[in-house]
């Protein structure tokens, strides 16, 4: 097929914002989720190959964008089998959607994973939680909200025509610590969710595939890219997006400490814990009992508890000694080597890759996604890197310094989207960019 026409391609994203309101219950009232359910205890035995489909259930779409096949979309909770960061077996959960509608793009009908951003480390802020409602609501044992963020490009996706899953990443929904921004984790359940999304799909793995993914979103694709030849080689992977990317986590902890959004720095350092014991007992020179005891309460939070519950955070009411979690961090020698391994860049993308970041991101900074654009560029990768010159608004409150970006390149002028769709047309690129 040819490549979506401009004013069709125009209409589906224009439908995409209508979709990203109603997802964020403006303007319709937001249903209700129950709480976790039983889908989500994995089976006794998990399958030993990875990315292996091991239970689905039907599943409805709050919104998706019309097709010229109509409007509904068959979707599907799925879980299937990955990896732990040791190389041990691990259930994850998500949602695939088969389109009803032709591909609208040149090639084979292409398998699209995103990778979500931020949503928390409860297992109630599972992306597949709130996908049939868009907003999820639960009051036991206290009121959270968790959002489904991820509306606006999976229905794009879908009304394309590709298959679609969404991950909902190693322990979010399923058993065990969501490993949050855990570089090897990430890459598992994108990876393995492609091969998950191949099988429910019938096709090989020739299928063309691309990533999407902003934030922890963007890390984990930009992860999963530079993992696919050693991982995954089978996969036909055609190019990602890693958007405003967390990329070097010892960067992000210190940006957003005291931000809107400071406590994810409790989903860093929970995920971190649990796959480096040494840190753990580390941790026990500095942090004070008030400040496990916050450990533990962000580990059940989702992103919207922590605005509500937890805004402005600084990790310096956390210590024994009044200063951040981040400098201690630093001088940690315990620390120094989770944090190398987990920092995306040491290893080389095989396929072309976005990378986007906003100049004045307040969550996200800039300066760490330059420097993975220009770590895999020094190794010979084909990056496409580009600025969002964005000013700063109400700089370390998240919602316009870091989404702001995200909107517009995603989805506006020039963006991810097209980007992905010449990559999936085999549209020649090779080298390196800035812009």
């Amino acid at each position: 097929m040819s490549r979506p026409r401009p004013g069709r391609l125009s209409a589906v994203l224009a439908m995409a914002a209508v979709v990203a309101l109603s997802g964020a219950g403006i303007g319709v009232p937001a249903a209700v989720a129950a709480p976790v359910g039983s889908f989500y205890t994995p089976p006794a035995d998990i399958p030993n190959t990875p990315g292996a489909v091991v239970k689905t259930q039907p599943m409805t779409i709050l919104a998706t964008v019309p097709t010229e096949g109509g409007w509904p979309v068959q979707a599907r909770h799925v879980m299937y089998s990955s990896r732990l960061q040791d190389g041990s077996p691990v259930a994850v959960s998500g949602t695939y959607i088969e389109p009803n509608g032709p591909w609208q793009g040149r090639g084979a009908r292409p398998t699209v994973v995103i990778a979500p951003g931020t949503s928390g480390q409860g297992d109630r802020c599972a992306m597949s939680v709130a996908f049939s409602t868009g907003i999820s609501v639960t009051t036991d044992p206290s009121p959270s909200l968790s959002a489904n963020q991820e509306l606006p490009s999976s229905a794009v996706w879908s009304a394309l025509g590709a298959r679609v899953l969404v991950t909902d990443y190693i322990g979010l929904g399923t058993p065990g610590i969501h490993t949050y921004a855990n570089r090897i984790e990430g890459a598992h359940a994108v990876l393995d969710g492609v091969r998950a999304a191949n099988e429910l799909g019938g096709v090989g793995p020739d299928t063309p595939v691309v990533l999407w993914g902003y934030s922890q979103g963007g890390g984990a694709t930009a992860a999963a890219a530079e993992m696919h030849s050693s991982y995954a080689p089978e996969l036909n992977l055609k190019g990602t997006w890693a958007g405003g990317p967390t990329a070097d986590l010892a960067v992000i902890l210190e940006r957003i400490d005291g931000a809107l959004i400071g406590g994810a720095i409790g989903f860093a350092i929970n995920g971190m814990l649990a796959r480096y014991p040494e840190l753990d007992q580390a941790l026990d020179r500095v942090i004070s009992p008030a400040g496990r005891a916050k450990l533990t309460e962000l580990s059940d939070e989702c992103i919207g508890d922590i605005i509500v519950r937890n805004p402005f955070l600084k990790t310096s009411s956390m210590t024994v000694d009044g200063r951040s979690l981040s400098e201690h961090l630093a001088g940690m020698p315990e620390a120094a080597p989770a944090l190398a391994q987990l920092r995306i860049g040491s290893l080389t993308p095989t396929s072309p890759v976005l990378i986007t970041s906003g100049l004045n991101d307040d969550t996200v900074p800039y300066n760490q996604a330059r420097r993975l654009a220009d770590d895999w560029c020094a190794k010979g990768a084909t990056v496409d890197f580009r600025t969002n010159d964005l000013p700063p608004i109400l700089p370390g409150t998240t919602i316009p310094g870091h989404f702001g970006p995200e909107m517009i390149d995603g989805f506006g002028p020039d963006n991810a989207i097209t980007y992905l769709l010449d990559r999936l047309a085999d549209k020649p690129v090779s080298g390196c960019t800035y812009r």
